[in-house]
This record gives structure tokens, C-alpha cells and sequence, in this order.
């Protein structure tokens, strides 16, 4: 795991406690050192207040390098702040001050999705086409009208999810179940954040619909 974080009263604590519960941690203070120690590491904790560059662009540059998952740890409370964060391919986030338990949390639950995606065995229909949208799970490609949509991993999930029925409705408890983790306590917006970014980045808002109560439902023609 690489750690990210320039301020030592943050970060050695915080090494320290995840070498506790067993994670093998590497720490950096900048931004340019991540984007050079990415080699053997399997989870990211960025911090954003980085003294060389913005988290921001850093998160996009690592995104642009590798697959591996993301979680920023931010003060920045703003909605829109995280749909940013999102759109850069950070996989989960997290506001300070945040409880240690929690992180720990949140890691092993992105740890374990992302082994689940790369151990999953393709099947022999990895394809489906929604109207102009199609989805490829063994890819995970996502292209509209043969345009390809760059998606974040936990947006591929999400659509993916949607897709496997289109036009039935899908209860907020179920995704977060399926696409997040059965175990996940964390907070439900992070679901309504993931769909606003989905719904950006599709180009139409009606792709995806809000059943009020319910969930929501990746519309058949949007």
C-alpha cells in the first residue's frame, strides 16, 4: 500500500497503524514520488493538500498509469468535490477527520473488490448492448454510439450492475450490497455521488432514472 501524505504527524501514525493490522505500507510526501513508486503496490491513500502538486492532478495521473485501486482522504466536504474526485478514477473516498476503524473499512472492502474483479472468470457473453450503449464486462469497456466512455472502476460496476436488467429498478440496498460490499457501513451518498458521475459522463441524464423510494433504473432508450 502506498501512502500519501505529506504531513508526518498524519502519516506515521497512520503507517503505523496499518502495519499493525497487517498492511505492508510505503509512504511518499509529494506528489511527483507516487507517480514514480507505484511499482508491487496494490491500494493508494492519497491525501490532496500535497505541497508539489494538486491531489487532484495526481489522482488523474496515477489513474493514467495503472489500474490500482484509489481512496483520497479529503477535507473538502463539497458534493462537487467528490464527483471530481470520482470522474478522476478514485475508487472510494474519505473526509477528515476520519475514525482509524473506518479506513481500515473502507481499504480491505476495495481490496476485496478488486480481487474479486481480476480472479472473475470471463463468461461467454461479455457483451450487452442497451440501445446506443454498450458494456463489455470482460473489457470493461463502455461505449455509446462507438464512443468510448472512460469510467472509473466503481462506475463500470455500477452501470454493469444496471445493465444486468434494464428498466427494472434496483433498490439502493441492493447496489450498495452487490456493487459496494455486503459488510459496507459507510454512508449511502456515496452511491448518489457514483450515479451523478455516471450520468455526466454518459452525456444524457436519462440514461439513468431515480425511482423515488425505491433505487434506481438504467433506462432501456435513454
Amino acid at each position: 500500500m502506498l501512502v500519501v501524505e505529506d504531513e508526518d504527524a498524519i502519516s506515521e501514525p497512520l503507517t503505523e497503524g496499518l502495519e499493525r493490522e497487517g498492511f505492508s505500507v510505503t509512504r511518499v510526501k509529494t506528489g511527483g514520488a507516487a507517480l514514480g513508486a507505484l511499482e508491487d503496490i496494490d491500494l493508494v491513500l492519497l491525501d490532496l493538500g500535497l505541497p508539489d502538486v494538486d491531489g487532484a492532478d495526481v489522482c488523474r495521473a496515477l489513474r493514467a498509469q495503472s489500474d490500482v485501486p484509489i481512496i483520497v482522504l479529503t477535507a473538502r466536504g463539497d458534493e462537487l468535490d467528490r464527483v471530481l474526485l470520482l470522474e478522476l478514477g478514485a475508487d472510494d473516498y474519505v473526509v477528515k477527520p476520519f475514525g482509524f476503524r473506518e479506513l481500515v473499512a473502507r481499504i480491505r472492502a476495495v481490496r476485496r473488490r478488486a480481487d474479486a474483479s481480476s480472479d472473475a472468470t470471463p463468461s461467454r457473453s461479455t457483451s450487452r448492448t442497451i440501445g446506443a450503449l454498450t458494456i463489455d464486462t470482460r473489457t470493461r469497456r463502455v461505449t455509446i454510439d462507438g464512443r468510448e466512455i472512460v469510467l472509473t472502476p466503481k462506475e463500470f460496476d455500477l452501470l454493469a450492475r444496471l445493465a444486468e436488467d434494464p428498466g427494472a429498478a434496483v433498490r439502493r440496498e441492493q447496489i450498495i450490497q452487490e456493487v459496494w460490499d455486503e459488510h459496507w457501513w459507510g454512508p449511502t451518498k456515496t452511491l448518489d455521488v457514483h450515479i451523478a458521475s455516471l450520468r455526466k459522463k454518459l452525456g444524457d441524464p436519462r440514461w439513468i432514472s431515480t425511482v423515488r423510494g425505491v433505487g434506481y433504473r438504467l433506462e432501456e432508450h435513454a
